[in-house]
């Protein structure tokens, strides 16, 4: 028996805020036909099960033009189960008159899905049960059990944590988790081990890396499991440092020499190290020459000024009046001068600071 166990795909995400609206509705677009992709691969390869660990869509009052397309997908497979298991951003659940009959539903009680010698189970986290679903998990040990939660794992048992610990010796093989948009995943004790799948297809610069969805086997008692990368396009966040540099363009030339771009994919590209020019247009300058490099592109300043004091004896602008000023600060060591000088004139060009 073969399952998917997917999670946080968010139909009807606005996607990240630096797209224009063109490429908002493409990626939204994109969002939408990833997870049919993700069903065509399954009718394709005899898969029995998909699991939906929560926030399918982004919202509790999801766009119609995106409810329609999930029932329609759920309702035109007949021939596999979607369990879906709401999470914290579609809390309210998805209302319809009519429900597909290959929809499985769970709530804030613990239910259960048989599927000859495997059960899969799984609750809705809420305060009513945030503390108590841990004890109220019965597990028949002769089975193979998989559970279904949304939450972050964390020692806590409020909110929507999920404590691990409580979890230990419940005879639990699979603890299939969604919430985390970042796959992983780790041992619960000797018998069992919990994943997250991460989110099917990265959103935002905030959602880099690798993403998909995880394929469980299920032969000779036992359960094995595989991430699948499927997603549309890849978010990549990388540093490339630019000391040295002169000018906005020979940092673009730094920057191509040190990536391999792919053409369908997003780049956040933070310029590092030192430099001594003229930084107003720097980001705007390096997005532009990109342009064409790839999807879409990204440019954060998080370079240092090489300063020369000298230059700012007799300077009577704000600037040279600020860098005196640190300069003259005794109990502070060339260092943190330094530091304090960069973030000083960062916030004078009126750019982005990340302390």
């Amino acid at each position: 028996m073969k399952i998917i166990h997917t999670a946080d795909i968010h139909l009807g995400s606005k996607m990240d805020s630096r797209f224009d609206k063109e490429t908002s509705d493409e990626r939204k677009f994109e969002l939408r036909k990833t997870f049919k992709d993700l069903v065509e691969y399954a009718k394709k390869n005899g898969i029995s099960v998909v699991m939906l660990c929560g926030d399918i869509f982004d919202s509790d009052s999801p766009f119609k033009k995106d409810k329609d397309f999930f029932y329609n997908i759920v309702s035109t497979t007949p021939d596999i189960d979607f369990l879906y298991l709401k999470g914290n951003h579609d809390t309210q659940g998805i209302v319809t008159k009519e429900l597909p009959e290959n929809l499985k539903l769970f709530s804030d009680q613990w239910t259960s899905y048989t599927y000859g010698n495997l059960v899969i189970c799984g609750t809705e986290i809420c305060p009513a049960n945030a503390s108590s679903y841990y004890s109220s998990l019965i597990l028949d040990k002769q089975k193979l059990n998989i559970v279904m939660l949304h939450g972050q794992v964390s020692d806590g048992i409020s909110g929507g944590n999920i404590n691990l610990k409580k979890l230990k010796n419940k005879s639990i093989d699979y603890l299939a988790l969604g919430h985390i948009h970042k796959p992983s995943h780790g041992k619960i004790d000797e018998r069992g081990e919990y994943v997250y799948c991460g989110c099917l297809e990265g959103r935002g610069f905030d959602e880099p890396g690798t993403h998909g969805f995880v394929l469980l086997n299920v032969d000779e008692g036992k359960i094995t499991h595989t991430f699948i990368p499927f997603a549309q396009r890849t978010i990549h966040e990388i540093d490339v440092n630019i000391t040295g540099c002169k000018s906005a363009f020979e940092a673009y030339k730094k920057v191509c020499n040190s990536i391999q771009f792919n053409k369908r994919d997003l780049y956040r590209i933070n310029l590092t190290g030192e430099i001594n020019f003229d930084v107003d247009r720097l980001t705007d300058d390096v997005e532009k020459l990109l342009t064409d490099t790839c999807y879409f592109v990204s440019v954060k300043d998080k370079t240092n000024r090489e300063i020369d004091i000298s230059r700012y004896e007799n300077d009577l602008s704000l600037r040279g009046e600020f860098i005196r000023t640190v300069y003259a600060q005794k109990d502070l060591d060339s260092q943190k001068k330094m530091m304090i000088i960069n973030f000083g004139l960062k916030a004078l060009e009126d750019k982005e600071i990340e302390l």
